[in-house]
């Protein structure tokens, strides 16, 4: 149906990608002289009353309401749909935030959208409210058992959006002011947004929501039918045999999901610690350029105040189960004046690290870094296979993959050598935040036949998550991570759509890209570039496509770079509408008073040192949807749809030029970023 049938709705319909999502494969109409806002005659047959429908966040909240009825309509009993699609679209209402018309709903809907069902005679009550809304099934009871069904099934009870902020930590929640999460991004598709940040987190493509609204209906259907768990079990499953496939794994090598790349820290951690004995020492490279919280987690510390099952957690305290006997020893990949140090001399630390602390009786756990978060690859893969060679059984090798920016084969590759990678959907695959995976060779999961897990370790994994026949997993929750499988699913979306172009035309894409962005950074005298490649790295051991580009800021007549601080409030101002904080007279022609409106989200500010003195770059990445293509794009040929892609990129750094330009005045105004 045409969405300008709807007109009375039709702007919150705009505003709403993921509402025109929904309607896929719906029969949907509109009656004028209908008195309810609509009803639902059958599976997925929706009638909206036109005239009854009003505006705002209620229709909204009627629209969301009648299609999440549309499609679970048949599926079980009619009061269990018509309370679960009413708590779909009042948790979905409950993310809006005030400038889109406030968020308040009818005192009878709001015990819908409760942590836990309400009991068996307000649900009733509920419903013979709700039941007006499917007229064949007016006259039909909530039994008990439907009540019961309900009830165990309520945590995954929820529109897409709102399941995807579950199972991570605080990052994830959706900011009421903003409409953002903590990474400035969306679990809502943002097409209007220009979006250059797979180095740091993406908001949701229609794509990506659209993998993810599947596997929701699969679970949810499941756990409204049979069995909660073995809904989200059937799911995980999934996306394990989907990563098993999409990296073509050897045989016996096992996936483990965890919510984020820290995450995956601690798993690499616990495999380390199952080998033996021996105390551990935890090599990392650059943790700086890695995450914030990895360095607690490589010595199995909590490294934020919630944890992925919900649990509030002491950060910085150690978690149960780990050995308080584990080291850290960092080496860093840039020097005090931030360019990148040579391959010599981080492999000569890496060798030493290792030698010290299998000489004193420990048990080394060394990173290879491939990529950090402005490109650096550490150490080489030559000084890292030289090492397994010479200690092969004393020691593990953990390659940090979780940008994903490999070559094809690569991770198969690392298999192969009996090393352990960590990976994320989350990055170049501009999948949704916190979805991250570590693979591991058969070899080094039998460990945990004979061991344990730590036991605090129940707080940040489930024994869903593990392969099957892991004996040790068996002592986590086995609820599941029904966020995690949604954010998951999303970006194997976007993993399916990105392999099925040839790789040769990937790399023209990816190389057409960022020498565009190298260009438009070399055409701003306020923008330095901030080489990546340190001196005599061989093509061999660095990738033939880089995919992220970095640069440090100068405002105009103040010397010296941006630092961290400033950079951050760039970084900011890009993702939002400056319209109201400068004066059309500051504005210089159409081209900058539409740069100024446009939301533009690139990768987080990094701290580096230029020269000696400390900067701050911000970076543009490249992911998988400049090779796939947005879906809003998908008549176009690639070419074409390039072309829209450098324009965005022109757009950008003209507004970045005009926040550096305007850079006092904006401190005042500090507009925030918004989703629309």
């Amino acid at each position: 149906m045409e969405l300008e049938s709807l007109a009375p709705a039709h702007p919150a319909i705009r505003r709403h990608p993921e509402l025109g999502l929904l309607m896929a494969g719906m029969a949907i109409r509109t009656d004028g002289p209908l008195g309810l806002p609509f009803t639902v005659s059958g599976p997925r047959q929706v009638t909206f009353g036109a005239s009854a429908l009003p505006s705002g966040a209620e229709a909204l909240f009627h629209l969301r309401h009648g299609l999440e009825l549309g499609w679970l309509s048949g599926l079980c009993a009619a009061p269990v749909a018509g309370l679960a699609a009413a708590r779909c679209a009042a948790l979905a209402i409950g993310l809006e935030t005030a400038s889109d018309g406030g968020v308040s709903l009818p005192a009878w809907i709001a015990p819908l959208a409760g942590r836990s069902a309400p009991d068996l005679s307000l649900c009733r009550l509920i419903w013979t409210r709700l039941s007006a809304h499917q007229p064949a099934a007016a006259a039909e009871v909530l039994d008990r058992a439907d009540h019961e069904r309900l009830s165990e099934a309520w945590p995954l009870i929820g529109p897409t959006e709102w399941l995807m902020e579950q199972g991570g930590d605080i990052r994830l929640g959706n900011n009421p002011i903003t409409g953002l999460n903590g990474y400035g991004c969306s679990h809502r598709p943002r097409p209007w947004a220009i979006t250059f940040a797979s180095s740091t987190a993406s908001s949701c493509s229609e794509r990506g929501f659209r993998g993810a609204e599947e596997a929701r209906r699969r679970m949810m259907g499941g756990a409204l039918q049979s069995h909660r768990r073995g809904a989200v079990a059937a799911e995980t499953a999934a996306i394990r045999r989907g990563i098993a496939d999409f990296y073509r794994l050897p045989q016996g090598a096992g996936v483990v999901l965890a919510a984020s790349g820290t995450d995956c820290e601690l798993i690499a951690l616990a495999l380390a610690q199952a080998s033996g004995p021996l105390p551990v020492t935890n090599i990392l490279i650059a943790p700086e350029e890695t995450g914030s919280g990895v360095p607690l987690a490589a010595v199995g510390r909590h490294f934020a105040v919630d944890a992925a099952a919900g649990a509030m957690v002491p950060k910085g305290e150690p978690i149960a189960g780990f050995r308080p006997g584990t080291s850290l020893v960092s080496i860093p990949v840039r020097s005090a004046d931030g360019g990148p140090r040579s391959a010599a001399e981080v492999d000569a630390d890496c060798v030493a690290a290792v030698k010290a602390a299998i000489a004193t009786g420990r048990r080394p756990l060394l990173h290879v870094l491939d990529v950090s978060k402005t490109g650096l690859r550490a150490p080489s893969l030559a000084c890292a296979e030289a090492l397994g060679a010479c200690y092969a059984g004393a020691f593990d090798i953990v390659v940090d993959a979780c940008q994903a920016r490999l070559e094809d084969g690569a991770v198969r590759g690392f298999l192969e050598r009996g090393w352990i990678v960590l990976v994320t959907g989350s990055k170049f695959f501009t999948g949704p935040p916190f979805a991250g995976a570590v693979v591991a060779p058969g070899r080094v999961l039998e460990r945990l036949n004979g061991g344990e897990l730590p036991s605090g370790l129940v707080d940040y994994s489930d024994a869903l998550e593990w392969p099957e026949g892991i004996f040790a997993a068996t002592a986590l929750d086995s609820a599941g991570n029904h966020g995690l499988c949604l954010r998951w699913h999303a970006a194997l979306a976007e993993m399916e759509a990105y392999a099925a172009v040839p790789p040769a035309a990937r790399k023209a894409l990816l190389h057409r890209f960022i020498r565009h962005v190298e260009g438009a950074i070399a055409e701003h005298s306020e923008l330095q570039a901030v080489r990546l490649q340190p001196d005599a790295v061989s093509v061999s051991e660095w990738t033939e496509t880089d995919t992220i580009r970095c640069f440090a800021m100068r405002r105009p007549a103040v010397s010296g770079f941006l630092d961290l601080a400033e950079a951050r409030r760039v970084y900011h101002w890009l993702n939002a509408d400056l319209g109201e904080a400068l004066p059309e007279s500051l504005i210089r022609g159409p081209a900058e008073r539409a740069a100024i409106r446009r939301r533009c989200h690139i990768g987080q500010p990094v701290a580096i040192g230029i020269g000696g003195e400390p900067a701050a770059v911000l970076r543009v990445s490249a992911g998988a949807r400049l090779v796939s293509g947005e879906p809003s794009m998908a008549p176009l040929p690639p070419s074409a749809r390039m072309d829209r892609e450098t324009a965005d990129v022109t757009v950008l750094f003209l507004k970045l030029v005009m926040i550096l330009r305007h850079y006092d005045r904006l401190a005042v105004a500090n507009p925030q970023p918004t989703f629309s």
